[in-house]
């Protein structure tokens, strides 16, 4: 098949899309809060004409899916498609069949944080699988590609002008609660973009590398490169290590290697997310987990 679609991909695209519709109409809809990008539009139009929010999203991304389809890749547009559908199809259901009641008029601040989350939630797991909910990524991407500007920036202008433009309808005290919610959403973005396992790395300069390797090997059963390093005053050369392991081995690693070289140079950088063997794949190089 030339298009590379995976059930799982989709399955969690749609789940993704489901978890950001249900913050929308629970938490955004619900207490009068704005949002960036073409969900943001959506919002606009429900609140100032009372336009369903499903059939919108679809009108306004429909045009774009014809502009951008070659940009996006066909397996990504393919994803889109799935995300944006998804997005409009669950928006529909949750104003449809409303089956919990969260009231939070008199506590903007927690609707502004579970609106930030659910939609960081859904957003970051459409997009950690692929997809997109079209709008604003494909036209960062069409900016990219003709304009010279960087995704980042075209994404900014665009959220500031939504969120500027949605004060026809809010008051001040929601255009703050709005800004605290779409803060929250972008570090929830992040943070599942870049994995939720925050792993450590380890460069250890020490005269008993091998021996700390082996240990490490042995009673860790972690794996561990050795690097050519020199010294630049002496400049002579010596191996480095290196090393990844969990948070919380490492104070058994530190207390390794303080036991077999006290003087060694130890440094530790924080790792967002590791792919490979003893954390995403066994040692017969099979998925861990799935």
């Amino acid at each position: 098949m030339a298009y590379r679609i995976k059930a799982k991909n989709v399955l969690l695209i749609l789940l993704g899309s489901a978890i950001l519709s249900f913050g929308l109409v629970y938490f955004n809809m619900e207490n009068n809060l704005a949002d960036g990008g073409f969900t943001g539009i959506t919002l606009i139009l429900y609140f100032i004409f009372a336009f369903n929010p499903a059939i919108s999203n679809l009108l306004l991304n429909i045009p774009l899916f014809f502009i951008g389809w070659k940009i996006l890749g066909k397996t990504t547009f393919i994803y889109t498609i799935i995300g944006t559908v998804g997005v409009s199809i669950f928006l529909e259901v949750f104003q449809r069949y409303p089956f919990i009641s969260i009231p939070l008029h008199d506590d903007m601040t927690l609707a502004a944080l579970f609106a930030g989350v659910f939609i960081g939630v859904g957003l970051g797991i459409v997009f950690r699988y692929g997809g997109t909910t079209g709008g604003v990524d494909i036209i960062a991407k069409l900016g990219f590609k003709y304009l010279g500007w960087s995704m980042g920036k075209t994404m900014f202008i665009f959220d500031a002008i939504v969120i500027a433009s949605s004060l026809i309808y809010l008051n001040y005290r929601e255009a703050m609660y709005t800004l605290l919610a779409v803060f929250v959403a972008a570090k929830v973005i992040d943070f599942i973009q870049q994995g939720a396992y925050s792993a450590k790395a380890c460069f250890i300069i020490s005269d008993s590398v091998s021996e700390i390797a082996d240990t490490i090997m042995k009673e860790m059963d972690r794996g561990a490169t050795l690097l050519k390093g020199q010294g630049s005053f002496t400049r002579s050369e010596r191996e480095v290590l290196y090393c990844v392991v969990g948070r919380n081995e490492l104070i058994r690693l530190k207390t390794l290697v303080e036991k077999i070289d006290p003087h060694a140079f130890v440094t530790v950088n924080d790792v967002q997310d590791v792919i490979g063997e003893g954390f995403t794949l066994d040692e017969n190089k099979k998925p861990i987990g799935i």
